[in-house]
């Protein structure tokens, strides 16, 4: 951990946050990975009742008034319960709360958010439809305008937190021209889990069992007009801010989902013996420790780096890259990191007698929920050659391409 970046205040939760994990019971893990527990209501309840959701939110909604350095924190510690303790922690008090804190009126943030905060009700985002997951814009769930309130129908899947929870943030087409844009059609709304809500549990999940995955349909669904969040027609501006929790809380509670697997890896090659001295001896072993530290440190840096600019109010498009290469660098290091851990473990490693296996199947998901990394590769890369551009155009740097001994041999610089 970085204690140096960390404020005393953060540092005082960080303490929190770590009792609080020592408190969860084992059961609670083992249950929820063998689908006896579907959502953990209790844990979310406790989490809220001590104060440890929503830190950098004002403090007047049941927040700390901390910052995104101190939520990366938290959402690490959270991780090391398991990557699906993290995501049930973060969907509602993470994503769904930014929305309605960033968007909604104060009569929103009283009536979700602060009993949210303290544990008493649980909330889902409802994204991804069964037609298409990163085509977000192609979205076909329609909520018709009837003045006072809209009438929802459609529906959605892969929701985390759906099977628990008592209300859902819903995009949601409200503008039928086809000539008007989609990132100019859409509406978020929250709807209460009322009448014409129906949720089902039903996926067979590889990993990050217990969270509560669940499809949500909508059948015409009565939601007041002010339950809009934001415009109406205005769901691109609340999705646009969104993508910053999504894909840093998503990156940061990684991390935390892979520490254990190299915490148990290192003590188990510590006390495993093999050919008269233990394994830790062997470069092979500790070579593969070694690079599945430093992948982790690195994963911290680029993660505290990033909630620093997000904290420091760095311009927009900047922190979409910042953001999009943190999600894809410490989502697919950290697979590396629990891949290691299991190999320098061998056979015993592949066994539920310790708990690198369901690690290995949980951060499987990191990679593809949230926007896949293929999606954060073409952010990247726009927002990459769109910075390239305006470097050049405004001149303020050296032009490196003129520092060879032939730079300026333009009959064999052929572009076309």
């Amino acid at each position: 951990m970085y204690d140096f970046l960390l404020s005393p205040e953060a540092l005082a939760l960080r303490t929190e946050v770590r009792e609080f994990v020592k408190t969860v019971p084992r059961q609670l893990l083992l249950d929820m990975d063998a689908d006896r527990v579907q959502f953990p209501k209790d844990f979310l309840a406790e989490a809220g009742r001590r104060n440890l959701m929503g830190c950098r939110y004002p403090k007047e909604w049941g927040g700390r008034g901390l910052d995104w350095v101190s939520t990366v924190m938290v959402m690490e510690e959270i991780g090391t319960l398991g990557y699906i303790m993290a995501c049930t922690f973060g969907v509602g008090a993470e994503l769904v709360c930014d929305a309605i804190i960033r968007h909604g009126t104060d009569a929103q943030k009283e009536k979700y958010v602060k009993p949210l905060l303290k544990g008493e009700i649980f909330a889902a985002e409802c994204l991804t439809e069964p037609r298409g997951g990163s085509d977000f814009f192609g979205t076909t769930t329609r909520a018709e305008d009837r003045g006072d309130h809209f009438i929802l129908n459609g529906q959605k899947r892969f929701i985390v937190g759906g099977e628990g929870a008592d209300y859902f943030l819903v995009y949601a087409r409200t503008e039928f021209d086809p000539k008007v844009k989609s990132h100019k059609a859409l509406t978020c709304f929250i709807v209460d889990r009322s009448a014409g809500v129906e949720v089902e549990y039903l996926y067979g999940l590889m990993g990050c069992r217990g969270g509560g995955a669940a499809r949500i349909v909508f059948r015409d669904v009565v939601v007041p007009r002010e339950n809009i969040v934001g415009e109406l027609h205005g769901g691109y501006a609340v999705f646009n801010t969104m993508m910053i929790p999504e894909r840093l809380g998503t990156a940061a509670m990684t991390i935390g989902a892979a520490r254990p697997a190299l915490e148990v890896a290192t003590g188990y090659t510590t006390r495993r013996k093999a050919f008269g001295q233990e394994i830790a001896r062997f470069q092979g072993v500790s070579f593969q420790v070694a690079e599945a530290a430093m992948l982790l440190d690195a994963c911290r840096s680029m993660a505290y780096t990033t909630s620093r600019a997000v904290d420091s109010g760095v311009p927009e498009n900047e922190i979409r890259r910042l953001v999009s290469e943190s999600k894809k660098f410490i989502t697919e290091s950290c697979q590396k990191v629990v891949h290691n851990s299991m190999q320098v473990m061998g056979g015993i490693g592949y066994t539920n007698v310790f708990p690198v296996e369901r690690i290995f199947r949980d951060v499987r998901l990191a990679s593809i929920w949230t926007g896949s990394n293929e999606v954060m590769s073409l952010i990247i890369a726009s927002e990459w050659y769109r910075k390239y551009m305006e470097d050049r155009a405004s001149a303020t740097t050296r032009n490196c391409e003129d520092d060879a001994a032939e730079a300026f041999a333009l009959e064999e610089k052929i572009y076309e």
